[in-house]
């Protein structure tokens, strides 16, 4: 029996480009598929996470929606990776600066991720696992960013598993290893495209600081999200 369609993603076999931008909220994707792609089609609409293909600068192109946290972005990149052919997901969200030199609006581009996430040990490994990006999407990301002339950097954020914890010293903690930012899908993504022999990588947004109570508005969340969107676009 085959494994297309599967659970959570209704598109036949060929209907999904081997590359695919991930942000966590499905309306982005439709964003991103409105006003970048051309010819455009649906690929997916099952519980309403849009998963768009169309063309950019001549090739295809794949934006879906990953939802929220570990478990959510755990399934559809695996059933991406593992069952649709996909090789490359370029999750570009946002997340909360913790590092005191990281600004609002400046892009984050994860070379590691750290997590409080037990995600790791279903493959039984005699230690612990260090989730990293792909260096090849890692580096353009980064050459992208900086010919684009946008605050950017590069280095270790936190993929936790909790939003409203009950430490609340425990972001202060990781800040001190050298942790730029906390999110909560890139460790997951970076294991499954480990475990599948692909590439993966993050690029983020800094939405707001959250050791120094600052925060963006809806709007400026909106204008800030164009720039990482246009480098994910440009290094695919």
């Amino acid at each position: 029996m085959s494994n297309i369609p599967t659970p959570h993603i209704s598109a036949g076999s060929s209907e999904i480009a081997e590359t695919v931008l991930m942000p966590g909220d499905p309306l982005r994707a439709k964003y991103i598929a409105d006003n970048f792609l051309k010819s455009v089609h649906c690929f997916n609409s099952v519980r309403n996470m849009l998963g768009f293909t169309g063309e950019y600068n001549g090739k295809s192109l794949s934006v879906m929606g990953g939802g929220m946290g570990m478990p959510s972005i755990g399934i559809y990149s695996y059933e991406l990776f593992n069952f649709y052919g996909v090789k490359n997901i370029i999750r570009i969200g946002t997340a909360g600066a913790i590092d005191n030199t990281v600004k609002l609006r400046d892009i984050v581009i994860a070379m590691g991720a750290c997590t409080d996430s037990n995600y790791a040990r279903q493959y039984g490994l005699p230690g612990t696992f260090a989730p990293i990006a792909s260096f090849d999407l890692l580096k353009s990301a980064s050459d992208c960013a900086n010919k684009l002339g946008l605050s950017s950097r590069v280095g270790n954020v936190l993929s936790t598993d909790i939003f409203y914890g009950d430490d609340p010293n425990i972001l202060n903690r990781w800040a001190k290893m050298g942790v730029l930012a906390v999110e909560m899908e890139a460790a997951a993504l970076y294991m499954n495209a480990a475990r599948a022999g692909r590439s993966a990588l993050a690029i983020l947004t800094v939405s707001d600081c959250p050791l120094k109570g600052e925060s963006l508005s809806s709007e400026q969340r909106q204008n800030s999200f164009t720039d990482m969107m246009k480098v994910a676009l440009e290094i695919v």
